[in-house]
């Protein structure tokens, strides 16, 4: 439970300005449950341009700097908090954290008084955070970086907990670093990958399904994928598994991953793809089963496409090849 009465110690601060002062910093702060306001929108209503409003704003926050000493415990708390999590954290994170759902918007006014914190905004490869040196800003870019390494290497999201071994952190400063990175995320399950992954920052039905299907490990019918797809709508899914050549048709209406080592097109390009990658003539057994790893289908189906002599010949032995053009 936060043992500082934030609401009360802003009010206190603010006591100390002319009224016009107070309002601007209040409205342009959100502070007392006030939505926050842009310098224009505080400007048209006095009837001044945002750059008087923006002067005003500077003036005042100067002469409540000069008042903050009494409130020495409220910014040692602030400073407490971020060495903890390596001297940087994300402003989300911190105003959360700091003030909770009713007092962040008094927590980031008086960070801003704090002269030992500095905020930065979406600083290189981060979201909006605040620090307290730059060494700490520069530290935290060699992690994130080191960790992007081993994430590209991987190629697949991973716990927190074998992040650990890659880089020499403590467990809760490698997770404020991160959460305060912008090209690493993590998913639902606690796992951390890079944002453009679909398994931690999916982008409609397409990454959705391309999720469900890598979670399963297996094919599945593209209504089954619907269902694992909360509000996936049956057509739309197929469609668009259809159109993404990240999914391969392998049966009727049942999808797998091309990543899983299928073959796209089909049964007649599955066979060619077979015989291309034998080079040497197969036997007709030998041609069913590699097709049949490929596609749920019927053997009748897979003569059928064999027996098209404009693509496919059968040689004295009884084994196939690829028709010379």
């Amino acid at each position: 439970m936060n043992k500082f009465d934030y609401l009360k110690i802003c009010s206190e601060l603010l006591s100390n300005l002319k009224k016009r002062e107070k309002e601007i910093l209040s409205r342009r702060f959100g502070l007392g449950g006030q939505t926050k306001e842009t310098l224009e929108s505080i400007g048209n209503s006095f009837g001044l341009s945002r750059e008087r409003i923006r002067q005003i704003e500077v003036s005042a926050i100067k002469k409540v700097k000069s008042h903050t000493k009494e409130y020495k415990k409220v910014f040692e708390n602030f400073e407490r908090r971020l060495k903890k999590f390596g001297g940087l954290r994300s402003e989300n994170e911190l105003l959360e954290e700091l003030g909770g759902q009713d007092s962040k918007n008094e927590v980031f006014f008086l960070l801003n008084l704090d002269g030992n914190i500095n905020r930065f905004n979406k600083a290189d490869g981060f979201h909006n955070l605040w620090i307290l040196s730059k060494e700490n800003l520069l530290h935290a870019k060699r992690v994130v970086e080191e960790v992007m390494k081993k994430l590209e290497e991987r190629e697949e999201p991973v716990p927190l907990v074998e992040l650990e071994g890659y880089v020499p952190v403590d467990k809760k400063v490698l997770a404020s670093y991160l959460g305060a990175a912008s090209n690493i995320q993590s998913n639902d399950a606690g796992l951390y990958g890079l944002a453009r992954w679909p398994e931690i920052n999916p982008k409609g039905v397409k990454d959705k399904a391309y999720i469900s299907l890598k979670k399963a490990g297996r094919p599945l019918h593209f209504t089954k994928v619907a269902q694992m797809i909360d509000g996936g709508h049956v057509q739309t899914v197929h469609n668009e598994l259809i159109k993404d050549n990240r999914f391969i048709l392998v049966g009727r209406g049942i999808y797998a991953l091309a990543e899983w080592g299928y073959y796209p097109g089909q049964v007649k390009d599955v066979i060619e793809k077979v015989l291309k990658e034998s080079g040497q003539p197969l036997g007709k057994k030998e041609i069913i089963n590699k097709v049949l790893e490929q596609r749920i289908i019927k053997k009748n189906t897979i003569l059928l496409n064999l027996s098209n002599n404009n693509i496919f010949e059968r040689n004295p032995e009884g084994r196939y090849t690829i028709k010379e053009a």
